[in-house]
């Protein structure tokens, strides 16, 4: 066999004919072999550019769009014109009276209202900037997006295949056609933006620009306090405007830095008004209450805050929380010391001797014209002479009152001071006037009329406050708490000092608001609260903090208020009313876990603390609850539970771990158990889910008493059976269903055993009701002659005789 291999092999290679068409055969398979291989990678690098293509075509179609949308609905170019328009149109209202019409010289007040206006504008220009950029980008953004894809160079490999390649370049002429407009409006559009953000920037910079102006105005004022602003009231008018135009120009700068402020500060005007409803809803609550039990004394002496609930709801929360409103238009205060005023007018009514009546609608009214007075912007030689007559008028009532005023009548001798200042600060104001210092006598003017009237204001709600906390001391004589306390004793007659400091302090900014050096004085502390401060990466100010503690206390306190109402027992009700109370009650926590949850969220949104911040505070408190604190979280989840699943309400009686009582109260951590001894004890949630809770109000209070007794063996069962089936019959806190029942137990050693079992109506009354029975057995047995025998032993003793 190999020898037959060599030869075949010597006889092919011997052969020229056939080795030439091998080696042509090999070589056309070896071309063969690469152009299929190319022509596969053709295909396949054909197939691959196909796929990028349709996903550049979805990409673009996708952006093209989202552009779509965005021009539709993203750009609101008739609001932006809009709004720079009313800008603009608030800008010469702002100007009015100090950018032009300027006069003889500039108004402190017209300086004041001008840069709040100017302010609010720039606040407003800023955020509609801030807008334009962020549309102006987005525009860019779909811009570049459109730019970045059409230049992919996936779209440009061709198709080899020419009905391919015309297919495609069909779809690139249609999908030319559909990017043109696009990226032709958004051209367009950015360009449009650009106009407006360029007018924007133009707005900005005019009233930037004249907030500078003003600021510099306003020192020149306050550091010329004492110089003279105008000529003497008697010599030339430098500058005349009409008067109607002067009143115009304020009323229309009034309305529009209240419109503005309240627009800023809406929460806080909402927390106002629900302290004032929910002050209103308390007095009127107590007043009722004295009512009720005939305390209302004549003519409402001492007791003046119940007379009208809401008068001294209105009067007291904005005397009180009207320091809420950070530098606020004088207009707004102006509102809120008529409001204060009318309330306390009409409380004087008939309570007040008709002199200081008089006195006080005299005080009231002069206030009200220089306060009014106050709202004029610029100086005229008209409202000179007003502030002259204003000022005469008030210096010779405050005179007269001091040398003839009945001062025995007066109520509050404090007043008398605050006229007699009132007395100085007006005359000191008509000469300032007369040698035209016409800011400095403005301030003086509408000071010592509010120092008046202001003051009053304040030690009335003092009083009207100590008033009620007296009078809530004599009704809610003793703690009753629902989950916080709420205790008259501790609380006191009276308001504490830091209160009085605090009215103080506010009458003092009252006051001092009135005059051009008093924003230069108080600068730096204004600074000191609002400078904002970093720890790590947080960054806060001392407004923010405070803000934050305010909102948290008025939740703490609306809590308080609600757990208060749903705890009071001080007035009598009806078992339905009752019923509705015990129901209130058991969803007290629930209602409170609300309050204080909203409380927290309003406080750490007004605060502006970071929500990262808090998930690391609560993963601090994670590793806590892991390492020390599952007791207490294992109580805040009982009292969770107890709300929802309800085993016990508050106000049911209850038995668990040897303590029987009521349930006066379901908390976050523990409740409140009021045993019959009159002690409270306060147990875990905890331990109350994890006892043995009998809850004798789920069965509607009722339970069972058993009696033992025992007779004699000479009596006659059927006549004791009969007496005391009459005596449970006569008995009125047995039930007659299911009837009571008289068994015969045993014979026992030295009596036949009675057991008596009977159901009593109301768990309480059980120890009456089986004290009464004993008793009553005890007397019909006795007038029956029937004995109750009780054990005895006869001891014999048995000699035993010595052997």
């Amino acid at each position: 066999m190999p020898g037959k291999e060599a030869l075949s092999q010597a006889a092919d290679t011997s052969n020229p004919d056939t080795g030439k068409i091998k080696t042509d055969f090999v070589s056309k398979m070896q071309l063969f072999a690469k152009a299929s291989a190319k022509k596969s990678q053709d295909e396949f690098a054909s197939d691959k550019a196909a796929i990028a293509q349709n996903k550049i075509f979805e990409e673009v179609k996708r952006t093209m769009q989202k552009s779509k949308i965005f021009l539709k609905t993203g750009l609101d170019t008739i609001a932006i014109k809009t709004q720079l328009a009313t800008i603009e149109k608030n800008f010469l209202i702002a100007g009015d009276g100090v950018i032009t019409h300027k006069g003889t010289a500039q108004t402190f007040r017209n300086l004041t209202t001008t840069a709040k206006i100017l302010t609010e504008l720039l606040n407003k220009i800023n955020v509609r900037k801030s807008k334009l950029e962020r549309d102006q980008s987005q525009l860019n953004q779909y811009r570049y997006e459109l730019d970045s894809l059409l230049s992919r160079p996936e779209l440009f490999k061709f198709p080899t295949d020419s009905i391919t390649l015309s297919k495609y370049l069909q779809e690139i002429v249609v999908l030319a056609y559909e990017v043109t407009p696009i990226d032709s409006s958004l051209k367009k559009a950015a360009l449009n933006i650009q106009g407006k953000l360029n007018q924007v920037n133009m707005q900005a910079f005019k009233i930037h620009s004249s907030l500078e102006e003003i600021e510099y105005e306003q020192r020149k004022v306050a550091d010329n306090t004492l110089n003279r602003d105008f000529e003497n009231l008697w010599g030339k008018v430098g500058f005349h405007r009409p008067f109607k135009d002067i009143l115009s120009q304020a009323k229309n700068k009034g309305i529009l830095t209240l419109l503005f402020y309240l627009q800023n500060n809406s929460g806080k005007l909402f927390i106002m008004l629900v302290l004032i409803a929910a002050s209103f809803i308390y007095l009127r609550s107590l007043r009722q209450i004295y009512i009720n039990h005939g305390l209302i004394s004549h003519q409402y002496e001492g007791q003046l805050v119940l007379r009208y609930p809401l008068c001294s709801a209105l009067l007291i929360v904005i005397s009180v929380f009207q320091f809420i409103f950070f530098s606020p238009p004088f207009i707004l205060n102006f509102i809120f010391w008529i409001i204060s005023a009318l309330s306390l007018t009409l409380m004087f009514r008939g309570f007040i001797t008709r002199y200081w009546m008089n006195v006080w609608i005299l005080m009231v009214s002069l206030f009200l014209c220089s306060a009014a007075d106050n709202l004029i912007l610029q100086a005229s030689r008209i409202e000179r002479w007003m502030m002259l007559a204003l000022s005469v008028t008030g210096s010779i009532a405050g005179v007269i009152i001091l040398l003839k005023g009945k001062k025995e009548e007066l109520r509050e001798k404090l007043i008398l001071i605050a006229i007699g200042l009132m007395i100085f600060l007006e005359i000191a104001s008509i000469f300032t006037n007369l040698y035209g210092r016409y800011n400095l006598s403005k301030a003086l003017l509408i000071s010592g009329y509010l120092n008046v009237v202001v003051a009053i204001l304040f030690l009335w709600s003092i009083r009207l406050i100590n008033e009620g906390l007296f009078l809530a001391f004599n009704v809610y004589t003793r703690q009753d708490p629902k989950l916080f306390y709420l205790n008259f004793e501790k609380v006191g007659k009276k308001a504490p000092l830091g209160f009085y400091l605090l009215l103080i302090f506010g009458w003092i900014i009252l006051f001092g608001r009135n005059f051009a050096g008093f924003a230069n004085a108080s600068a730096p502390l204004r600074d000191f609260f609002a400078q904002e401060r970093t720890i790590g990466d947080y960054t806060f100010s001392i407004n923010s903090l405070l803000l934050f503690i305010l909102i948290m206390g008025i939740s703490v306190i609306t809590s308080k208020i609600v757990s208060f109402f749903a705890s009071d027992k001080h007035v009598q009700q009806d078992e339905k009313n009752k019923s509705a109370l015990q129901s209130v009650g058991s969803w007290l926590l629930l209602i409170r876990i609300a309050i204080l949850s909203l409380g927290l969220f309003l406080a750490v949104a007004a605060a502006g603390i970071p929500v990262d911040r808090i998930t690391i505070v609560l993963g601090a408190l994670g590793v806590g609850i892991g390492f020390g604190l599952q007791a207490l979280v294992n109580n805040l989840v009982s009292g969770l539970i107890i709300a929802f699943e309800k085993p016990v309400n508050v106000g049911d009686i209850i038995e668990i771990d040897g303590q029987s009582g009521t349930m006066k109260s379901i908390g976050f951590r523990s409740s409140v158990i009021s045993t019959w001894e009159g002690a409270d004890v306060i147990m875990p949630n905890g331990d109350i889910l994890n006892s043995h809770l009998v809850n004798w109000s789920l069965s509607g209070n009722k339970r069972r008493l058993s009696i033992s007794v025992g007779i004699s063996y000479d009596s006659n069962l059927k006549e004791i059976k009969e007496v005391l089936m009459s005596i449970l019959e006569e008995q009125s806190g047995i039930m007659k269903n299911p009837a009571p029942v008289v068994q015969f137990e045993k014979f026992g050693e030295s009596s036949i055993d009675i057991k008596i079992l009977l159901w009593n109506k109301h768990y309480k009354d059980g120890s009456k009701t089986k004290s009464d029975l004993i008793e009553a057995i005890d007397a019909a047995f006795r007038a029956k002659g029937i004995k109750i025998p009780f054990p005895h032993q006869d001891i014999t003793i048995k000699r035993i005789d010595q052997p």
